[in-house]
């Protein structure tokens, strides 16, 4: 089959944060107590998500295959310190296990950077895990570089994330 692209639209909400946790806890639920995991997990909201897509501040794009949603991207106002009055953030890109390897990060992100340069963004910046190193590589790819530290809750458990940003 093949992989289609599209917006998030009204109604996207349930399956966005299913996805979103689903990913989310495959890639670091070994890393938490499940107390910690548990508390991080119940503000995983679809009305949350459903509120930012009706936001024009934020934009969704969705990867479907087979009308099964294997990813999505979410970009926003910067929020991470220091930001620029200019600059967007990428919150969320998320490919579910079985469709990894298929170009669909690279599409979410190509589609990411074309997005913030359309809203006229001067900068375009992510938190990532400091031991994500898949996905530290990919963003380094992009050219994404390193510019501070970040310190991600998930329940009590403080990650160590490092901030990163493109120049677009």
């Amino acid at each position: 089959m093949t992989i289609a692209f599209r917006d998030g639209r009204p109604g996207d909400g349930a399956a966005v944060a299913e996805l979103f946790r689903d990913s989310f806890v495959a890639t670091f639920g070994h890393l938490y107590d499940e107390d910690d995991l548990g508390s991080f997990l119940a503000g995983v909201k679809p009305d949350v998500f459903e509120a930012e897509i009706a936001d024009a501040r934020f934009a969704f794009r969705l990867a479907e295959e087979g009308g099964a949603l294997a990813g999505f991207a979410k970009l926003g106002p910067d929020d991470l310190p220091d930001a620029g009055p200019a600059g967007i953030e990428l919150y969320q890109l998320y490919v579910l296990e079985p469709w990894k390897g298929r170009g669909i990060a690279a599409a979410l992100m190509d589609w990411a950077i074309a997005e913030g340069r359309r809203r006229g963004a001067a900068e375009l910046r992510l938190t990532v895990y400091i031991e994500n190193h898949r996905a530290r590589r990919f963003y380094e790819r992009y050219g994404f570089e390193e510019v501070g530290k970040y310190v991600f809750m998930v329940g009590n458990h403080a990650d160590d994330d490092r901030i990163m940003r493109l120049t677009l």
